[in-house]
């Protein structure tokens, strides 16, 4: 199938891409990398008047690690910055190893080497690894118009499947994603029907722990469970527990009887909240376990 016509512009710079934004108002779509809106307008699910394509815009084409306002760590990325380039960003995956765990599960290489980053955000889709990863670190997500910016964190920017709180005329200019403070160890595991797809469920986990290496947080965030990322504590479970006994499966448990994931073609609400539970204990195992040698690794240092 071919999309219905529509009105083809190519800004040159940001604020020539905002001023159009602003012009066509709700009947444009912006493209970027393209790998969902495409497809989309191909089936006719998705059939704007106007397409705006920021390709031009290299200004956004970045990966950056920084300090933030409030003197934590941070990766930004660009509204260009094709998943591939976060991945392999040296600088980004030592500074924050989940965003590379949980990229190599999105889609296929070649996907990932033009799909962007903020764009799979904008698109919103609960079954999109990085809504999870945005959501569990506590992220945002930058929002221009051609007269004002606003900044909305992940708790806010996601109101439903496939859709953000993105408004007409706005453009995702960047996003960020806080690095977590401590000795934190993250992890991503998912399961999906064939390589590459969808996942039937998918968990990203963080734990931090003390300084005598007792659990001081952990925290999970699912995908493909619910219309929107889900976002869970089980320091109740595990906390102040040495890490080398800690009940993860326990833990996974008490997450999985929070969820109440629907059935589909693809698995049953039951069977989603099995893995669900599986799959939070191997996360959060592996995390803790990272989070372990972090540790090990900083003593080693001070020695």
């Amino acid at each position: 199938m071919k999309p219905p016509g529509f009105i083809y512009h190519r800004p040159e710079t940001v604020e020539d891409a905002l001023g159009v934004l602003a012009d066509v108002g709700p009947d444009a779509k912006v493209l970027a990398g393209g790998q969902s809106l495409v497809p989309m307008m191909n089936m006719r699910l998705a059939a704007p008047s106007h397409l705006v394509d920021v390709n031009r815009l290299a200004d956004l084409a970045y990966v950056r690690v920084g300090t933030a306002a409030d003197g934590g760590r941070e990766v930004a990325v660009g509204a260009l910055a094709r998943h591939a380039d976060v991945e392999r960003d040296e600088a980004a995956r030592a500074e924050l190893p989940l965003l590379a765990q949980a990229l190599r599960y999105v889609a296929h290489p070649t996907i990932r080497n033009r799909g962007t980053t903020v764009g799979s955000l904008v698109h919103a889709d609960p079954s999109g690894e990085m809504t999870a990863v945005l959501a569990l670190l506590g992220g945002s997500v930058e929002l221009r118009t051609a007269t004002a910016s606003r900044t909305v964190p992940a708790g806010e920017f996601f109101v439903g499947p496939l859709e953000s709180c993105a408004r007409a005329g706005e453009l995702a200019t960047r996003a960020v994603f806080p690095v977590p403070a401590g000795r934190t160890g993250s992890s991503w595991h998912e399961v999906a029907r064939r390589n590459g797809d969808y996942a039937v469920c998918g968990v990203g986990a963080l734990v931090t722990l003390d300084d005598v290496g007792r659990v001081a947080g952990a925290r999970v965030a699912y995908i493909s469970v619910g219309p929107v990322p889900e976002v869970l504590s089980v320091a109740d479970v595990v906390e102040q527990a040495p890490v080398d006994a800690a009940d993860w499966v326990a833990a996974g448990r008490y997450a999985a009887d929070r969820l109440e994931p629907e059935s589909d073609i693809h698995a049953t609400g039951e069977y989603r909240r099995h893995l669900a539970g599986v799959l939070t204990a191997r996360a959060l195992r592996e995390a803790s376990a990272r989070a372990a040698r972090l540790e090990e690794t900083i003593l080693e240092g001070s020695r």
